[in-house]
């Protein structure tokens, strides 16, 4: 038997190489896009926290100075004409014993 020779058997691999690199090099070229895009995502999403945090500790501290006595007692004062007890008008109550575990 003569040895048959298939017309373009080298060109039909090439094709296939070509299109292999393509495919390949798309999907590693989309994998990257959604790698950098999750990447914007997280630094945006880390600096929303960071200004969250920071307006939690102002509201903190803002929360702090509204409910010193200082504050508060002079307000107390003139808006509900109250005064500071003598010492016999005090009265410690002793905390409720809580179960903890």
């Amino acid at each position: 038997m003569a040895a048959r020779k298939v017309a373009g058997s080298g060109r039909g691999r090439l094709a296939l190489l070509l299109l292999a690199f393509l495919a390949i090099s798309g999907a590693v070229i989309s994998r990257r896009s959604i790698g950098i895009r999750g990447q914007r995502d997280v630094r945006d999403l880390d600096a929303r926290r960071a200004a969250l945090v920071a307006e939690r500790l102002r509201l903190e501290s803002e929360i702090r100075t509204a409910t010193s006595r200082a504050h508060l007692q002079p307000i107390a004062e003139q808006r509900l004409q109250m005064q500071v007890p003598a010492a016999n008008q005090v009265f410690n109550l002793p905390r409720a014993a809580h179960d903890t575990p």
